[in-house]
């Protein structure tokens, strides 16, 4: 019987062994595979940082041309608001004109009623274009 104890006694310990030497390789290969993942992240870590480095760039290219585009179109609101303003003026002048040219021709009975004909609609193509360019202001103003 005492050889019985003693092979029991030594089957204990051999398992112990066997376990420690796989639990090793086992930890060996975790630290690896850790270093691995952690260069991975350092990596993921550094693309990200250039890519959102490259989008503030483009943001910021895009954002001065707008603003660019923005004063481009402000000036030309300007000049068209001077155009129609001038336009108006010159027509208005046409009008006295032709109505002071009938008058000194003795048709001042009949340009009386063309004047009221013809002002309506001269005060609604004035109301279009007027409309017309309040629309662009107000879209401007947006911007």
């Amino acid at each position: 019987m005492a050889n019985s104890d003693s092979s029991t006694a030594t089957l204990p310990i051999a398992p112990k062994k066997e376990n420690t030497v796989p639990i090793g390789s086992k930890i060996a290969e975790l630290n690896e595979s850790r270093s691995d993942l952690l260069n991975r992240i350092q990596g993921l870590k550094q693309d990200l940082q250039s890519w959102r480095s490259k989008l503030d760039t483009q943001v910021k290219i895009h954002r001065d041309e707008l603003s660019e585009l923005k004063k481009s179109l402000n000036v030309e609101v300007d000049q068209l608001r001077k155009e129609f303003q001038e336009l108006k003026n010159t027509l208005q002048q046409q009008q006295e004109d032709v109505t002071a040219s009938l008058r000194n021709l003795g048709l001042q009975d009949s340009t009386g009623d063309a004047k009221v004909a013809q002002e309506p609609m001269l005060d609604v193509e004035d109301q279009e274009v007027h409309a017309s360019v309040e629309e662009v202001i107000e879209k401007r103003d947006e911007n």
